[in-house]
Formats: C-alpha cells, sequence, structure tokens
C-alpha cells in the first residue's frame, strides 16, 4: 500500500513536518482529556478539527470501517465554509484525504484521511481476494494509476478504462471486480459513471439516517425542543451505532439544529429556518 501522505496546515496553505491523523490534535489549545462536545466544538484550522473529530469517531461493533468525518460536520466545527472548501481542495491533492459522496443524501458527503482509507480498501481486498475471484489484478492498478491521480468523487467510464489500462488489459470484468469489493458504486442517473465508495460502509449510513431522525425526535418531544448538548451527549441511541456527538455535529452542520450558549451550558435546539 502507498505511504501515508504529508500533513498540511489549512490555515497557511504551507506544507508541515509529516504527520498521522492520530497526531494528538490538542495542538489547538483545548483541554487534552476532554470529549465533551461543548468543549470541542470550534476551530480555527480544517486539519486540526478532522484531526480531532478522527479520534472521537464511535467504536463500532460487528462493523469494520476506518474513521470517517461528514463534510456537514466540519462546516459545524469551522465556521468559514469557503475557507473548509478551499482547504480541502489543497488536501485532496497533496492527498492527504479523500472525499465521497454518499448516497444518504444529497450534500451528504464523508471525509476519509487517505492512510485510512488505504486501510480500509486493503480489508476489503483480502475478503475479495479470498474468494479467488478472476480479475483481482486490477486492485494494484486502481490504487496505483487511479486513486492517485483522479481526485473526484466519480469518474466516468473511459477514463476509469484509461487510467486501468496503465497496469494492463484492463476488462469490465475488471470494473465488476472493484464494484462487488466496494470500491465503487455506478450511479443510478448515468451508468456510464461511476461513485468512488468506501468499502463495508453500508450498514453504518443506514444507521446514519436513522440516527438523524431519532436525535431530532428527542428534541421535538420536550416543551420548548432544546435540551442541553451534555444531556443529549449521555443518550444511546436505539437506531444508530454512531454516538449522539456524532449526529450532532452533523445535524448542526446542516443547519437542522443550531446552539445557543446559556449559563447552564451550550444548549441544542430544532432550527425553525
Amino acid at each position: 500500500m502507498a505511504e501515508p501522505s504529508p500533513s498540511y496546515s489549512s490555515s497557511h496553505g504551507k506544507r508541515k513536518r509529516a504527520c498521522s491523523p492520530n497526531d494528538n490534535a490538542s495542538s489547538s489549545g483545548r483541554t487534552k482529556n476532554s470529549t465533551s462536545l461543548e468543549d470541542n466544538l470550534i476551530f480555527s484550522d480544517t486539519l486540526i478539527a478532522l484531526q480531532l473529530m478522527r479520534t472521537q469517531f464511535p467504536k463500532l461493533e460487528k462493523v469494520v470501517t476506518q474513521p470517517f468525518i461528514l463534510q456537514s460536520q466540519l462546516y459545524s466545527s469551522v465556521k468559514d465554509r469557503t475557507q473548509v472548501d478551499r482547504d480541502l481542495e489543497s488536501l485532496k491533492k497533496d492527498r492527504v484525504l479523500r472525499v465521497f459522496k454518499l448516497n444518504t443524501g444529497q450534500d451528504d458527503h464523508a471525509i476519509m484521511f487517505m492512510d485510512d482509507y488505504l486501510r480500509q480498501m486493503e480489508f476489503a481486498i483480502r475478503r475479495s481476494t479470498g474468494k479467488k475471484q478472476d480479475g483481482s489484478e486490477v486492485f494494484e492498478w486502481f490504487e496505483k494509476y487511479v486513486l492517485h491521480s483522479k481526485l473526484d468523487v466519480s469518474i466516468n467510464h473511459l477514463e476509469l478504462c484509461s487510467l486501468l489500462s496503465h497496469g494492463g488489459d484492463a476488462k469490465d470484468k475488471h470494473i465488476t471486480v472493484l464494484m462487488n469489493a466496494g470500491l465503487l458504486t455506478c450511479q443510478l442517473i448515468d451508468q456510464n459513471m461511476y461513485w468512488f465508495s468506501v468499502p463495508s460502509i453500508g450498514p453504518i449510513l443506514k444507521g446514519l439516517s436513522q440516527g438523524r431522525k431519532e436525535v431530532l425526535s428527542l428534541l421535538n418531544q420536550r416543551k420548548y425542543k432544546e435540551m442541553l448538548v451534555s444531556s443529549l451527549e449521555k443518550m444511546r441511541l436505539k437506531s444508530s451505532p454512531l454516538d449522539v456527538r456524532f449526529h450532532l455535529r452533523d445535524l448542526i452542520g446542516s443547519g437542522h439544529i443550531k446552539t445557543v450558549q446559556t449559563p447552564t451550558g451550550l444548549l441544542a435546539r430544532v432550527s425553525t429556518d
């Protein structure tokens, strides 16, 4: 697998020392041991926000997936959305991360650090090659010639075949192998277009959609449709393997929930806008 990409300082657009997303995100000056959303909601640096949210990704049972961050979660933590989009483009070009279109909503995108994605891909390859299917050589071609040259969330059939052909005689069976491994999904509107995808993420996306509804339902059941974030975070969701904090960041960033600072703490309130 490829070596992890160098890190990037999103604040100034200059390269820094190489680092892993595992590096402690507490360089933001926040309390190292604090895990509450109230203490770790707002950041001025895109990369630091990404690193911290990666470390706070819920521990999941029965699902093997590397941490990912929703773009909406990033918008909840870094207020300058234009700067976030600019930073993401730079981080993609530097091969620090990849962005994936999700099927849970029109504007839903997941962000995964490149070395995490390669680990997820490696797991999918081991599972696929264990089936001894014909065309497994395509995995090497895909990583070497497609992933590192095509940075968009999608790719068309002709370009995909062209890039794969740098490794060998690319045929339809090779694309089928990639789709069966969960690395590509065919677009419903245009069968000649493919989304790059994260293998084995399907069950989590189902929980993502249901968890959003459950958190909003919890708030809507309250008289004023609001609740302290600290109290919300202690609740366990029935419909999602993801924790409340994960869903709150998402719902705040997407505008479904707004936060209000009160003397008793940070309040989460259903948005009426």
